[in-house]
This record gives C-alpha cells, sequence and structure tokens, in this order.
C-alpha cells in the first residue's frame, strides 16, 4: 500500500527517481575523499610538546636548541616555558608531566635529584641515571649533547697572576682574607659548599653571600666578592678576564648536559627521540661558551643565536 500511496501523492515528474550507476559512483567517490580527508586532518593535526628550563643563560640557549629543533624535524608546535628555577622545580614539572622534557647535568641529577654521594667516573654516572630514573620518576636520560658544564671556582685574572694561582689547593691558604660569593642552590647542595670546603680546607673572611648566578661575575670584576662558584661554560669568565681554578683534586662529579624527557611524551611522540638522536653530542663546551657570549656580552636575543647556530650544524 505504500507504493500505491506514492504512486497516488506524486506525479509522474515528482516521483523520486532512483540514481544512475554514474550518479552512485560518484557518490561513493565523494565519501571516500571526504573520509580521507577527515583522516588526514586528524593524523596531521600537531600536537604541543612543552620544553622547560632553569633560570640561567645557558639553560635557555639549551631548551631553545631543542624547541627550534623539534619544530624543523616535526610537525609538533613547541610550548617555551623557560626560567622555571632550579634543578628541583624542573624535575618536579617533568615527573609531574607539566613538561615533557629539559635539559639538566648528569652530576646534578645523581647529586640533588637522587641524593646520590658525588663520583667522578662520568660513564658510570650515566648508567645509573639510565637505569634509575626510569623506574623510580618514569624518566628517560639521554646521551650527552656533547659537553661538560661543572661547576667553576672563579677568580679574578689579577688575583691569579698577583699570587700565581692555578689550582684551588693553591688558592686555600688566601681564602681567609677573601669574600665567597654563591649560589643558593650551590650551597645547599651535596656537591656544593659544604664537601668542597671539606675538601680543600677553605675558610673566608665572612659567610658566603647568596648571590644570584646573573650578577656574580660582574660582583666578582668589581671586587664585591674574590672567589664564585660559576659555570664552566659561561661567556663571561674570558670576556671579564676571569680565571677558573683547576679542581685539581677532583671533588666535583661529572656534569654532562643531557636531556631528560617524561616517558608517557616520548610514547605519544615517539618523533622526539629521533630529533634527541641528531643532537647527541653535537654542542662542544667552546661552542657552549660562545652561545652564552653572544646573549650575555652581546645583548642578542636567544632566539636568533640558536638559530644561526642550528644551521651552521647543518
Amino acid at each position: 500500500w505504500s507504493i500505491g500511496w506514492l504512486e497516488k501523492t506524486f506525479s509522474p515528474s515528482q516521483r523520486p527517481k532512483k540514481p544512475s550507476k554514474w550518479q552512485w559512483g560518484l557518490g561513493l567517490i565523494g565519501l571516500a575523499l571526504l573520509s580521507f580527508l577527515l583522516t588526514q586532518i586528524f593524523h596531521s593535526s600537531p600536537g604541543t610538546v612543552v620544553i622547560g628550563s632553569k633560570n640561567f643563560t645557558e639553560q635557555v640557549i639549551l631548551g631553545e636548541i631543542l624547541a627550534q629543533e623539534i619544530e624543523k624535524e616535526t610537525n609538533l608546535r613547541v610550548e617555551r616555558q623557560f626560567n622555571l628555577g632550579g634543578t628541583l622545580i624542573c624535575h618536579e614539572a617533568v615527573k609531574a608531566g607539566k613538561i615533557d622534557g629539559y635539559v639538566e647535568y648528569s652530576g646534578t641529577a645523581f647529586t640533588g635529584i637522587l641524593q646520590e654521594k658525588p663520583l667522578n667516573d662520568a660513564r658510570l654516572v650515566f648508567e645509573k641515571l639510565q637505569e634509575i630514573y626510569p623506574e623510580k620518576f618514569n624518566l628517560e636520560v639521554f646521551p650527552s649533547l656533547g659537553f661538560e658544564n661543572t661547576f667553576a671556582i672563579v677568580i679574578r685574572g689579577e688575583t691569579a697572576s698577583q699570587y700565581n694561582l692555578k689550582t684551588l689547593s693553591q688558592a686555600a691558604k688566601y681564602t681567609p682574607n677573601w669574600q665567597a660569593g654563591f649560589g643558593y642552590e650551590f650551597l645547599e647542595r651535596e656537591d656544593g659548599y659544604k664537601g668542597l670546603a671539606k675538601t680543600y680546607g677553605l675558610t673566608f673572611a665572612g659567610p658566603p653571600k647568596v648571590m644570584d648566578l646573573g650578577l656574580m661575575y660582574r660582583a666578582l670584576a668589581e671586587k664585591q666578592v674574590d672567589l664564585v662558584a660559576g659555570n664552566s661554560t659561561d661567556g663571561l669568565i674570558p670576556v671579564l678576564d676571569l680565571v677558573i681554578l683547576e679542581d685539581d683534586r677532583r671533588y666535583f662529579p661529572p656534569y654532562e648536559a643531557v636531556p631528560i624527557f617524561n616517558r608517557d611524551s616520548l610514547r605519544k611522540y615517539p618523533q622526539l627521540r629521533q630529533v634527541l638522536a641528531k643532537l647527541t653530542g653535537k654542542i662542544t663546551s667552546t661552542a657552549m661558551q660562545k652561545l652564552n657570549y653572544q646573549v650575555d656580552g652581546g645583548d642578542r636575543r636567544v632566539e636568533e643565536v640558536v638559530k644561526e647556530f642550528l644551521v651552521s650544524l647543518s
């Protein structure tokens, strides 16, 4: 009865017509094309990776290197969360997934995070980090970017020349008349001031001044302090005619620059592994010192300095 009703309701010109085979073919092609386009859009939609850094120039440069290389080599977007603070803040952020990765220093991770006694064997330190970090924190430690940034005990060049000082052991007998300046983290950490003072028998004219890392070298050059704990790759050291005293008793552990990433992020974005592999071993200590100086001494933008450096690597 329904067919009869249709015949009565519609005139021959109004009755629905069956689509031809040609029209069916076009429809199927259209549906297939639409399905393909939707699939492509879905799969090509970039995710967002968050890269963090600690709060000093070198760390911001390293964070920008990771960010630009990820943007160049993948379709991922990168959100930059630089200058987060010290070691513990960055560690908690990557562990909680607030950031996906950042660059740490092997000795800092080993003594500052794992609370292990300092070791001088760089290979052993790295192997222990690779073993413990995934199990304990769900984090993966990647091979070194190619350089080590160890703590550097720094004095003025004129002081080194006056007393013919090259090592920490030689400087120890003069420090009772000197004022020291250290960052808060160096004063508190296991491989910091307390162990250093004990190893070399260091005493000072008064309690060390707690100083911001960014102001330390200028304060030393302007004779507000006489000895500071900086970083061996800081670009201002040669520019301000400062001298690094040799750690002749090998107190400081290795501090290789190693990327650390959340393993959930690596599972979600496996292409990150290729980017990190490409950067392994590519940054020398001299190159890092030059990069630091271009930003600190040359007042250049980090983004420009990093872009030029990455071009030089390709």
